[in-house]
C-alpha cells in the first residue's frame, strides 16, 4: 500500500456503494487484501504505508489492531448485503503482517471465513520477513488456514541487504522457506530486488542461484524504484550512492528469466514465475484480471464493479474512524469505462495469457502492427487474436502499452 493518498471523491461515511458497483457483484471472483502497517525498522527503498513502534504514536496499537481488522470486515458485510460472495482469495500485505501474534491474523482469517465465507480451496497467503518467523509460528498459521507465504529475500548479499537496510542475513531466506515446507505450506514465494546500487551481475546470479536453491515453487523479481521521501532516495541524492540504471536493469531481467526458466519456473506476469499453473499467485491474478477486492487496514485500496476507494492512512485514524462506527474510507473515484479498458490493458498485457486483439481500439491498429514487426509481440498467438509478449517485448512492456493508449 504506497504512503501518499490520491486525490478523489468524498467518501461516504456509511461506506455505502453507488448502485453501478453493486451491479453483478458476486459474478466476478471476490478476494480480501489485510493490510498490516507494522514494521521493526523502516528499509531505506520503501515507500509503503508502515509505521514502526516509533512512528505510531498515540490511538494505534498492535494489541488491537486484528479487532479493529474485524470491525472492517463486519462493515464490509453490512455494505456489500447479503449477496453470495465466497472468498476465493485473502492475501495479508504490509509492513510485517508476522509481527502480529499468528493468532491475530488466523482470527481475522476467521472473521473473513465468518462474514462471507472461503471459497473451497480458496488461496490465503500472508507477507513475512524471513527473521519474523520461526518453525512453531508457521506451524500455528498453518493450523489457522493459512496455505501460502511469501518471504522478502531480496537479495542473497550481505552487502546488498545492508543497502536495502534489510534485517535478516543471507542464509535466513532459504532455512525460512525449508521451515515452511516443514510446517505444511504447499506454495512458497521469495521476493527478489535487483539493481541495488552496488549490486554486481554476479551478486544477482547469486541471489537466484540462492532463491532457486530453497525450492520455493514461486519467484517475484522487480526491479528497484527509487521513490521520493525514502531513505535511499535521499542517500542518491546526496551522491552516496548511484541511481539504478535502466540498462543495468533489463540486463538483470534477462539473467533472471534464463535462471528462473533453466530451473522450472516459467513467467505468467513480467514480475512473476511459477513452476506450474497452482502454484501462481490467484490474488495477484484478481487484482489483475479485473476482479473485486475489499483491502482492509489503514491506506488500503478496494475496487468493487468499477469503484476504487481507499482507506485513511494512519493506524489510529483508521482505529478512531471505526470506534466511532463510521466507514474508514477516505475517498473514492468511480472509473469510467475508457479508465476501466486501459487499465485492463495495462495489466492483462503483462500476462502471459496475453489481450485480446479485438479489444484493442483501432486507432492503435498500428502500434499493434509495430510491436509484432519489431518482435515485441509472439506470432503464433498472434494469429489466434491475442498479443502476448516476447521476451524483448516484456522488457519495454510499459511503452507499449503507452503506444496502445492511443
Amino acid at each position: 500500500m504506497p504512503s501518499t493518498l490520491p486525490d478523489g471523491d468524498p467518501a461516504p461515511t456509511s461506506g455505502e456503494l453507488p448502485d453501478s458497483a453493486l451491479r453483478g457483484l458476486g459474478e466476478r471472483p471476490f478476494g480480501f487484501y489485510v493490510h498490516v502497517p507494522f514494521c521493526v525498522t523502516r528499509c531505506g527503498y520503501c515507500d509503503f504505508n508502515t509505521y514502526t513502534a516509533a512512528e505510531l504514536g498515540p490511538g494505534a496499537s498492535h494489541h488491537d489492531y486484528a479487532d479493529t481488522v474485524v470491525t472492517e470486515i463486519r462493515l464490509a458485510r453490512r455494505v456489500l448485503g447479503a449477496t453470495e460472495l465466497p472468498v476465493e482469495t485473502v492475501f495479508f500485505g504490509g509492513g510485517t503482517p508476522t509481527l502480529l501474534p499468528p493468532e491475530d491474523l488466523a482470527r481475522i482469517l476467521a472473521a473473513i471465513d465468518s462474514e462471507f465465507g472461503l471459497a473451497p480451496g480458496a488461496e490465503v497467503t500472508t507477507e513475512a520477513n524471513p527473521e519474523s518467523v520461526d518453525p512453531s509460528y508457521l506451524e500455528k498459521l498453518r493450523h489457522g488456514g493459512f496455505n501460502r507465504i511469501s518471504f522478502g529475500m531480496q537479495s542473497a548479499r550481505e552487502h546488498v541487504l545492508r543497502v536495502l537496510d534489510r534485517q535478516h542475513t543471507p542464509g535466513r531466506a532459504a532455512a525460512a522457506v525449508k521451515e515452511a515446507r516443514q510446517a505444511g505450506f504447499d506454495h512458497v514465494n521469495l521476493d527478489l530486488i535487483y539493481s541495488t546500487p552496488g549490486e554486481s551481475d554476479d551478486d544477482w546470479r547469486a541471489s537466484l542461484t540462492a532463491a532457486i536453491e530453497a525450492g520455493p515453487d514461486h519467484v517475484s523479481a522487480y526491479s528497484l524504484i527509487v521513490e521520493e521521501g525514502t531513505r535511499l532516495a535521499a542517500r542518491i541524492r546526496r551522491g552516496e550512492l548511484p541511481m539504478p540504471d535502466d540498462d543495468v536493469a533489463a540486463d538483470r531481467y534477462l539473467i533472471a528469466d534464463e535462471l528462473l526458466s533453466g530451473a522450472g519456473l516459467r513467467w505468467y506476469e513480467v514480475s512473476n514465475w511459477a513452476v506450474n499453473d497452482a502454484a501462481r499467485c490467484r490474488h495477484n491474478l484478481l487484482y489483475w484480471t479485473g476482479g473485486d477486492w475489499w483491502a482492509a487496514g489503514p491506506g488500503a485500496h478496494s475496487h468493487v464493479g468499477g469503484t476504487r476507494w481507499w482507506n485513511v492512512k494512519h493506524p489510529a485514524a483508521y482505529a478512531q474512524r471505526l470506534a466511532g462506527g463510521a466507514s474508514p474510507a477516505h475517498a473514492r473515484e468511480v472509473l469510467g469505462q475508457d479508465d476501466r479498458d486501459a487499465e485492463r490493458l495495462m495489466l492483462e498485457l503483462r500476462l502471459s495469457s496475453g489481450y485480446p486483439l479485438a479489444r484493442v481500439a483501432p486507432a492503435a491498429r498500428p502500434a499493434v502492427a509495430s510491436a509484432l514487426a519489431r518482435g515485441l509481440l509472439e506470432p503464433e498467438p498472434f494469429k489466434a487474436g491475442l498479443m502476448v509478449l516476447t521476451l524483448q517485448g516484456r522488457l519495454l512492456a510499459d511503452a507499449l502499452v503507452r503506444d496502445l493508449l492511443v
